[in-house]
């Protein structure tokens, strides 16, 4: 019976080994069957692939940007110009989401008006914006913040909320300093679904960068869309989303990656 264990002991290991390089090709097996369908689906003659070009032909745009640098110079653009905004509204939504999930008075004063604003579409912004900031990076930057802000504003509220009263008891009664109850009770029942706040708001910034390429930008992957839009190249437009999607998915995996050591104690980590 001991010897069983300690063989099982041993082999599970390995097998989590294999799951985490398993795992990263499973999640390329969706997108890598659907760009050989389609490829397949222009060679045989299904469709011309003119308005949608098919992956060779994106690849080869992808080159040809890259080859130029045209890539690089947008990309890098639009990446510091979310790194900026996500900075600020991440710092923000924070401030804001921890004061109104521990103050009910707090929350009662200022939860209403950003709920409304929250509803606002972001290309609402992009005139007011550049009314008060100019058109030049300042007005990009706050838009994106204003798009990060509202996620993690909520998950910050509905964490603070959301902690058990009876744990919080649980660190008086072993007479915890203030510091003490924040590292070791609070910050770990808030750190979940903070990192999920931080990657919803991640993803929201990455959309309204578009909204604020869209007018008044001369770099960037949102510039890069309008001008293959205005010069008749779907396959530039594809690159370009191709990229956004490539860029956003990387800053996510830093997240998530960044955040594990913190979420080791939960469930899903043991899986």
């Amino acid at each position: 019976m001991t010897a069983t264990l300690e063989q099982a002991a041993l082999e599970k290991p390995a097998g989590r080994g294999f799951a985490h390089f398993v795992r990263p090709v499973l999640g390329l097996l969706l997108p890598v069957v659907l760009a050989a369908g389609w490829e397949i689906a222009v060679s045989v003659g299904w469709s011309n692939g003119r308005l949608v070009p098919p992956p060779s032909v994106i690849f080869k745009t992808f080159s040809e940007l890259a080859q130029s640098g045209e890539l690089q110079t947008h990309a890098l653009a639009t990446l510091w110009r979310v790194a900026a905004g996500f900075v600020f509204g991440v710092a923000a939504g924070t401030i804001v989401g921890a004061i109104a999930g521990y103050s009910a008075l707090t929350q009662r004063l200022v939860d209403p008006t950003l709920q409304a604003l929250r509803s606002i579409p972001s290309i609402a912004w992009v005139p007011l914006f550049i009314l008060w900031f100019g058109i030049f990076e300042t007005s990009k930057i706050v838009l994106i913040a204003v798009g990060v802000f509202f996620p993690v504003y909520l998950g910050v509220m509905g964490a603070v909320m959301s902690v058990d009263r009876k744990i919080v008891e649980v660190g008086r009664v072993f007479r915890l300093s203030g510091p003490a109850m924040v590292r070791r009770i609070l910050l770990p029942a808030v750190m979940p679904a903070y990192v999920i706040s931080l990657r919803a708001g991640l993803g929201l910034g990455w959309m309204f960068v578009v909204a604020a390429e869209f007018l008044g930008a001369s770099t960037g992957l949102g510039f890069l869309l309008i001008d293959g839009q205005q010069l008749g190249k779907p396959a530039q437009i594809v690159a370009a989303i191709v990229a956004f999607a490539i860029l956003g998915k990387t800053t996510d995996f830093i997240i998530a990656t960044i955040s594990a050591p913190f979420l080791r104690w939960e469930d899903r980590f043991a899986r």
